[in-house]
């Protein structure tokens, strides 16, 4: 398994997925939607299945002397090392507002969704709904990605309308509390984000490698 993942991190992977990884810094820009900093992140993810099927990197996997599981579960962990990378800078980012620049004005009167544990689980929810629709669906047929890349965009970003919006309707302003205020809270929905990126990638992990071994090459 070591040796698939290492071919998916040094020859299958664009580059771009690992550049994409920077945007998870959008998380630092008071009055945006830094939510968009993890479709960035996906998008640059997209860049290496895309990259993958023009060389028919799937085509070469299957030929190893390895599994048909194995190859998918390459292609995940590839996936999940991006997305965790992402996630932990975004965490990091997070921490400095929540503490360094806690007292920062133009964070205090950002009109938008703050950087706190909650966004993060919103994070994690996001990822999970790209490695369910698009990871889930390009295994479908391991090589058509737009229809699911397309109904991933439009999931993704009902979920950054709903995370931006949340905290407007009554009772939920806690939710974007800034700081240290409302923890208890900030770490039931980090929890139940981290919760939903698991059951989401384990759901679509299994459905793409019933569906892999089914698929004649």
């Amino acid at each position: 398994m070591h040796n698939i993942f290492m071919k998916e991190l040094r020859l299958s992977a664009s580059i771009l997925s690992y550049l994409f990884i920077a945007f998870a810094i959008m998380f630092f820009l008071p009055g945006y939607p830094i939510l968009c900093g993890v479709f960035f992140v996906t998008l640059g993810i997209f860049q290496s299945f895309q990259n993958a099927r023009e060389a028919n990197d799937i085509v070469f996997s299957a030929l190893l002397p390895i599994a048909k599981r194995d190859v998918v579960k390459g292609k995940f962990l590839f996936v999940c090392f991006i997305e965790l990378c992402a996630f932990f800078l975004m965490a990091l980012v997070t921490v400095i507002r929540m503490t360094i620049m806690s007292g920062s004005e133009v964070y205090r009167h950002n009109a938008l969704m703050n950087a706190n544990l909650f966004a993060l689980g919103m994070a994690l929810l996001i990822f999970g709904l790209f490695n369910l629709i698009f990871v889930g669906g390009f295994f479908r047929t391991a090589h058509k990605f737009a229809k699911p890349f397309v109904t991933y965009i439009i999931a993704a970003f009902l979920a950054i309308g709903a995370g931006e919006a949340a905290h407007h309707f009554p009772g939920l302003a806690p939710v974007n509390a800034f700081g240290f205020e409302h923890l208890g809270l900030q770490f039931a929905l980090l929890a139940t984000g981290a919760a939903c990126y698991a059951m989401l990638t384990r759901i679509s992990f299994g459905n793409a490698c019933g569906n892999f071994e089914n698929i004649n090459l």
